[in-house]
């Protein structure tokens, strides 16, 4: 049934759901049948623009389908004389679903619905899940609070429907009721004129002919004295000024108790108190309120408070931030498909900025050769298929040029090339060329190319950058070619082709010979910004291949299975805490009395036997006086002397068996307590058995609970299709925490890198999108005059104040915090009562402790790293790039501490080296395979089932 009532709630038409709640909101219809019926005999003809409707054509009835795109109502309109010319209409603004280019007018006799679209039953299913009314009687039909929240459907209640007024109301009724004189008039009619009275003894047929009569007369005294009828009211108004009105609009009588007249008008309500949370721009500014604690940057063309990792003569631009987060997020997140270990922010921008020893920096290097090999397959891979869609490549001039030339008809020379030269010498010939050339110039510049990247690309015949891609020729800067290549084809696209354009006239440049090398020359002289550029595109690139839309589809189905594991591990743990909460207490109840009470002393003697009340009676009065303070009788023993008194007979022998019996009777209750110790109750064997039940319910509490923290941090990092963002703030700004989804927090574990302990280790925050800058903050000139006479300042006033010495205004600029202590003042200067701001705040604070940890950790690690870097500075070797002989670099920088472990470990080799000889025999291939396999088994890890961990499951700090 539940699932049958959504169905329903679905198939309602949407557009109808907003103009039947305003309509049945506070409806005093007691039966919701017969509010059924009412709104269906309303709307069951009245249609609302975006409805989709059937529109009858023509006189045969046939119907179309089609869509309401307008609705006007028209007015009755009418005569002089008051009657009506033309009576109240609605004209609706339709257009077919066949034709959506043309509307036409029609009237409603033309409009249907489609059949079980807007039926009772539909509509009683709607109403009975979206208004509820509350218990007593004559109380009106309320929307649901999150539903009138969703359509802006006020939900204060009048006041004359309130239950006092109600209940007041229907105090005064019953007052009428009882009193008889008054009859057929109700005391809401006395402001009308005066209470009609019926004399006594009269028929009622007379009286109302006498009636009649009198009021005539009364009418015509009044047309010929107008002056009567203010007398009259005053008169009314003295004759009946005990009858009082309610401020709420109800007739009541002074003679009731709970009633008085009050001759002061009663003060309005306060307004009432908005509900947070509430628009964060609508909240009023506090004056003396701390600022957003100030930005940093990472780019030289805006107000930086920390200088740029790197050289200083490679400066980043704000412009290239954004595509430098995205690019450094997408190589992390998809590390796995490119087979590339995963790489901190700090070292990927200090990779970026290198004008030495760059193609010996194997991180910049290998990133490049892995994004360019998930574009095209190996050569042995489905014959090396292209995997990204490319525009067609445009033949050049001189093709085109020859191929008109031999479609084309030879044409008769000219009469200025026929006429042959007077003299033709050396000097004369070459002053005509240098005339020839000066005169191109002053003709136009443009005939010249921008780039020569097309003959970079077929400077070696049947070997392009495809083909080179095909066979990995990345080794010796070859990649740097393949990138020229793409490029120029991509140019052939007009929305890439102003990117592709500019890298070219970098890296192709017209004044230069188009060969292998000049490209990788003029690589290692481009700025950082190009380079994220050139990324950036390959990046995008590599998102529409099949490689990533697999991966992400298996990122989707386990996140899948995290979500169901999850579930069945808090269902596990609820039944554990309720087997707790049993154990606990049926512990209470078996509790020992001497686990609570205090424990009784024990005895300082053993109890005497029984018969030795026997043998006190012979002892004599000597023996008597021995006896201690207690009572207990002194005993003799051997080293005492022999009693000097009087004695009886066989003393001794009675003292000894006295002795002895109290001897036996201490060792029998030692015997008795050591059987009670290692025996013991039925009670206490439960007891002791429960508390361990305990311990163990609570060891698979602690267990049930980190299999749900492994199965949320798989999820977390199975979350790859969308970065997530943590909220916005009052003026739009989105924080970014880029380590919450899609990767580990510290990176991969077994990464070259991971003793850096960090990723990213910022917050970082981006301007508002340019649709909210225009739309909440840059408002226009109206606006702006409302806002400041509610708060005595703009919305960009409101921003300059609020936000402090730094700002980011658009979507293109980029700020970063750093420090923990920055992250708890954000946290503090964030409204708890904006719609927006709440959200965010809950979010920095859940995630507050994750965001210190690896802010604190890349802190630390940077300073270690410069402490070793000043200890162990040397003066790197420059790079010859035209005799192609690299100088070894001497690793000052962190990133040449990195290196490509994944595809060392998954292929054997780095992507920017060659592959490995094949071995010759079958003997050698064997053993290669082997040493392989053992060496994998060696250095990666394996989960429960024995599979190689991938980054889930891979590594987990809570």
């Amino acid at each position: 049934m539940i699932d049958a009532s959504d169905d329903l709630d679905d198939a309602f038409p949407e557009k109808l759901k907003e103009p039947i709640l305003r309509c049945v909101q506070f409806s005093t219809i007691s039966r919701l049948d017969h509010l059924v019926d009412q709104v269906y005999d309303d709307f069951k003809h009245d249609f609302f623009p975006g409805e989709n409707i059937l529109v009858i054509l023509g006189d045969d009835g046939s119907r179309e389908p089609g869509l309401i795109r307008g609705k006007t109502r028209f007015t009755e309109v009418l005569r002089p004389d008051g009657s009506i010319h033309h009576p109240a209409c609605v004209r609706y603004d339709v257009s077919l679903n066949n034709r959506p280019d043309e509307q036409k007018p029609v009237d409603t006799n033309r409009l249907v619905r489609e059949r079980k679209t807007f039926t009772k039953q539909r509509l009683r299913s709607f109403l009975k899940k979206t208004i509820d009314h509350e218990g007593w009687a004559g109380a009106p039909w309320c929307v649901k609070p999150s539903i009138a929240e969703q359509y802006q459907i006020s939900c204060e209640i009048p006041p004359h429907l309130t239950q006092e007024n109600q209940a007041l109301r229907r105090k005064v009724n019953l007052a009428l009721k009882k009193s008889n004189d008054f009859e057929g008039q109700s005391l809401l009619n006395f402001h009308a004129g005066l209470p009609l009275l019926k004399p006594k003894g009269l028929n009622s047929k007379r009286w109302s002919q006498d009636y009649a009569r009198l009021s005539e007369e009364y009418q015509r005294a009044l047309a010929a004295n107008p002056e009567l009828s203010s007398l009259s009211q005053a008169a009314q108004q003295q004759q009946f000024q005990q009858f009082v009105s309610d401020p709420n609009g109800f007739p009541l009588v002074n003679r009731l108790p709970p009633l008085a007249v009050k001759s002061q008008h009663k003060p309005p309500p306060p307004p009432p108190q908005p509900k947070y949370p509430i628009e964060d721009l609508e909240l009023t500014p506090v004056r003396d309120k701390p600022t957003r604690p100030a930005l940093k940057f990472l780019s030289t063309d805006t107000m930086r408070t920390e200088p740029v990792s790197g050289e200083s003569g490679n400066p980043i631009m704000m412009r290239s931030v954004g595509p430098l987060l995205e690019t450094w997020d997408t190589l992390n997140v998809y590390c796995e498909v490119f087979q590339l270990d995963s790489f901190t922010f700090d070292d990927f921008v200090e990779a970026l900025q290198l004008t030495e020893d760059v193609y010996q920096c194997q991180l910049l290097v290998e990133v490049h050769c892995a994004v360019l090999m998930k574009l095209v397959n190996d050569a042995n891979d489905k014959n090396g298929s292209v995997q990204i869609s490319l525009p067609e490549p445009n033949l050049p001039a001189s093709e085109e040029s020859s191929v008109a030339g031999d479609s084309a008809p030879s044409s008769p020379m000219s009469e200025t090339d026929a006429k042959p030269s007077a003299r033709t010498t050396r000097s004369s010939l070459a002053k005509t060329e240098a005339a020839e050339l000066k005169n191109a110039r002053k003709a136009g510049q443009a005939l010249l190319p921008a780039h020569r990247a097309l003959e970079m690309d077929r400077s070696t015949r049947s070997y392009d950058w495809k083909t080179r891609l095909r066979k990995r020729d990345f080794s010796d800067g070859n990649w740097v070619y393949i990138i020229v290549g793409l490029l120029h084809q991509l140019s052939n696209n007009p929305r890439r082709r102003p990117d592709c354009e500019a890298v070219l006239c970098r890296l192709a440049p017209p004044d230069q010979e188009p060969t292998v090398q000049t490209a990788i020359l003029c690589y290692t002289m481009l700025d950082i910004n190009t380079r994220v550029k050139i990324l950036e595109i390959l990046c995008m690139l590599s998102l529409d291949t099949k490689a990533i839309r697999s991966y992400m589809e298996d990122c989707t189905n386990n996140m899948t299975d995290h979500r169901k594991e999850r579930i069945d591990f808090q269902r596990k743990r609820k039944a554990a805490l309720e087997d707790l909460r049993l154990l606990h207490e049926e512990r209470k109840e078996l509790r020992p009395e001497s686990k609570t009470a205090s424990p009784v002393p024990a005895l300082d003697g053993p109890l005497e036997p029984d018969g030795l009340s026997d043998s006190k009676m012979l002892v004599d009065s000597d023996d008597e006086a021995d006896a201690d303070d207690d009572g207990d009788v002194v005993m003799d023993t051997e080293d005492e002397e022999p009693h000097q008194g009087r004695s009886l007979r066989r003393a001794n022998d009675r003292a000894a068996q006295r002795k002895q019996r109290a001897e036996e009777e201490r060792l029998r209750r030692e015997r008795i307590q050591a059987e009670k110790a290692k025996k013991p109750s039925k009670q206490e064997k439960r007891y002791e058995k429960v508390l361990k039940l305990i311990e163990e319910a609570k060891d698979q509490i602690r267990e049930y609970e980190e299999e749900m923290l492994v199965a949320e941090n798989d999820l977390r990092e199975a979350d790859c299709p969308r970065t997530r963002v943590l909220g916005k703030d009052r003026f739009w700004n989105r924080y970014y925490w880029f380590e919450r989804n899609a990767m580990p927090y510290a990176g991969l574990p077994t990464s070259s890198t991971a003793f850096a302990g960090y990723a990213n280790g910022r917050l970082w925050v981006q301007g508002p999108d340019e649709i909210e800058r225009q739309g909440f903050i840059d408002l226009c000139k109206e606006e702006n005059e409302q806002y400041h006479r509610a708060f005595r300042m703009t919305v960009p006033q409101r921003k300059l104040i609020e936000e402090g010495e730094t700002h980011v205004f658009h979507a293109r600029e980029w700020g970063f915090y750093d420090e923990p202590d920055q992250l708890d003042q954000l946290i503090g200067w964030l409204d708890s009562h904006g719609v927006r701001e709440i959200k965010l705040r809950k979010e920095l604070q859940a995630q507050r402790d994750k965001i210190s940890q690896y802010m604190v950790a890349r802190k630390e690690f940077l300073e270690s790293s410069e402490e070793k870097k000043s200890e162990n500075g040397v003066p790197a070797s420059r790079v010859s790039t035209r005799t192609k002989t690299y100088a070894e670099p001497v690793a000052t920088l962190r990133c040449f501490a990195w290196s490509n472990s994944t595809a060392e470990r998954e292929n054997g080799h780095i992507h920017s080296e060659p592959k490995a000889a094949v071995a010759t025999t079958r003997k050698q291939a064997k053993a290669a395979k082997k040493m392989v396999e053992d060496e994998g088994r060696q250095t990666r890890a394996t989960n429960r089932q024995g599979k190689p961990l991938t980054r889930q499951g891979s590594r987990y700090i809570f």
